[in-house]
């Protein structure tokens, strides 16, 4: 068991995460529309740089904080520990939310600058409608649905690949193009571009972000059960008290061996043995 990583490492990265994520998703948004007037291709641009940069934050900085960078996924993480104290403390909650929510705004900024537009510029971009707020829900239930099913069936190390999959094809089937996060709402408030959003509309996606969070925790529950154990031979891990989930080492073929070799004889330990020295 490794031992829990500083509140204020876990917060530094969870800062520096969120703003890099809206940074990629603004400054991709206004480098599409310099470069293209077709709203698909800037759609495209958008959501293919979302995707990637996304992927790799999650891989790089999982191990520091869990990579939350999102309000509703820590309080769902809050949420699901809070009786076994496996996941965040409330005190590391509201630092999180505090950080993620500070990060997104710098991250505006810093793109804004990037391209040399004012450094605030509140968006004029209405997104208030409800067929939006659906879209939003739909987002953000099945983000919650997919992090925390992968922790459940222990299948952790795939969540740098799901989660920006996910965030990717939901730009393209939702009609609110997926933002699924309070934070990054919050900053796209401060650009007044393609990814902007007018400050008016923030309550209604806050609220459907909220509903969204709240309907994938019970779909979480209703298929994968209340406790994180599953059938079959491995146990799922808990999430660790920094609220990061400890990814297990990988099992190759010559340990299977070895391990059922004591049961099958001496002619299978030796194929064990065989099978590690080409490896």
């Amino acid at each position: 068991m490794t031992a829990p990583v500083p509140l204020g490492r876990r917060v530094a990265a969870e800062a520096v995460g969120t703003a890099a994520l809206v940074a990629i998703v603004v400054g991709s948004g206004i480098q599409a529309t310099q470069l293209s007037r077709d709203v698909g291709v800037q759609l495209l641009a958008n959501s293919l740089a979302t995707v990637f940069g996304l992927g790799v934050l999650i891989a790089l900085l999982g191990p520091v904080s869990g990579a939350h960078f999102n309000p509703v996924v820590s309080a769902a993480a809050w949420f699901t520990g809070r009786r076994t104290g496996d996941g965040l403390a409330l005190r590391d909650l509201a630092a999180y939310v505090l950080a993620q929510t500070a990060g997104a705004i710098g991250g505006a900024v810093l793109a804004n600058a990037m391209f040399a537009e004012p450094l605030v510029t509140w968006s004029s971009h209405d997104r208030s409608a409800g067929h939006l707020w659906l879209g939003e829900t739909v987002a953000t239930c099945g983000l919650v649905l997919l992090i925390f099913g992968l922790a459940r069936t222990g299948r952790e190390r795939f969540a740098p690949v799901a989660v920006a999959g996910w965030i990717g094809a939901a730009y393209w089937f939702t009609s609110s193009t997926s933002f699924a996060n309070p934070a990054v709402t919050v900053g796209r408030a401060f650009t007044d571009s393609f990814a902007g959003i007018a400050p008016a509309s923030l309550p209604g996606f806050v609220a459907a972000q909220t509903v969204g969070a709240v309907l994938g925790l019970a779909l979480v529950a209703m298929l994968f059960g209340r406790s994180a154990s599953v059938s079959g031979p491995a146990a799922v891990p808990e999430p660790a008290a920094s609220g990061a989930y400890e990814f297990a080492p990988a099992v190759t073929p010559a340990d299977r061996c070895a391990a059922a070799a004591p049961a099958l004889g001496p002619r299978v330990q030796f194929r064990a043995d065989v099978t590690r020295q080409h490896e």
